[in-house]
């Protein structure tokens, strides 16, 4: 299969055809493989439009909601962002074009042990892999310029509005665990400004500030 061709294609069709301007979220999308981040029965899928299951109850996210993620961070390059569930990897591994340094948090030593293999065999190395409960937050790296959350919360945990930089964005899927909003929280004088961008659904989010 021709990986680059569908590559060109998700990001034409997918992201493009579907409003994502940010020029730097375009141009990460078009340089992470997704395939390597996929399970190897569904390599062929991996640039369809939808997410893909990765065993475990857990997901790799619709390609246009990483990038939809992605451009709510408004990254410029210079930012330390934290990931909760880091899952296959891959929304962690677009974040490293774009930005400083990643910390990922994921509850599932197989996956983080999994993700981290694949950001060595990519030589990414600015993406830092911790195993616990990311509801808590990673406070040692904190604060964070963003904070991305990749299953979807009954609200935003306190824990992370906590370790967001003044005037940081948070994006979240907020709602019940079958369907969620993917809210953008903006930290003005320590509270959040949201920012309501619709409807999505994503597996949900364990822990201890979570289901």
């Amino acid at each position: 299969m021709d990986f680059e061709k569908a590559r060109e294609e998700m990001i034409r069709y997918q992201i493009k055809g579907r409003g994502i301007k940010d020029k730097r979220v375009l141009w990460a999308m078009s340089m992470v493989p997704r395939e390597k981040f996929v399970l190897k029965e569904n390599e062929k899928e991996a640039y369809l439009d939808c997410p893909l299951p990765l065993g475990m109850g857990q997901t790799i996210s619709q390609p246009y909601m990483v990038a939809l993620m992605t451009q709510c961070l408004t990254l410029e390059g210079s930012e330390c962002i934290l990931e909760v569930g880091t899952g296959s990897g891959y929304q962690a591994a677009i974040l490293s074009k774009l930005a400083k340094m990643v910390y990922t948090v994921e509850r599932l030593k197989n996956l983080a042990d999994r993700a981290e293999k694949i950001f060595k065999e990519l030589e990414i190395k600015n993406v830092k892999v911790v195993g616990g409960d990311g509801t808590n937050g990673l406070k040692e790296y904190s604060p964070y310029d963003g904070i991305i959350v990749t299953a979807g919360a009954p609200e935003i945990p306190q824990s992370l509005i906590s370790q967001l930089k003044e005037r940081g964005r948070i994006v979240i899927p907020v709602g019940n665990s079958f369907s969620q909003d993917l809210l953008l929280g903006k930290k003005e004088k320590g509270k959040l400004k949201i920012q309501n961008y619709g409807g999505c659904i994503f597996v949900p989010l364990l822990g201890k500030y979570g289901w």
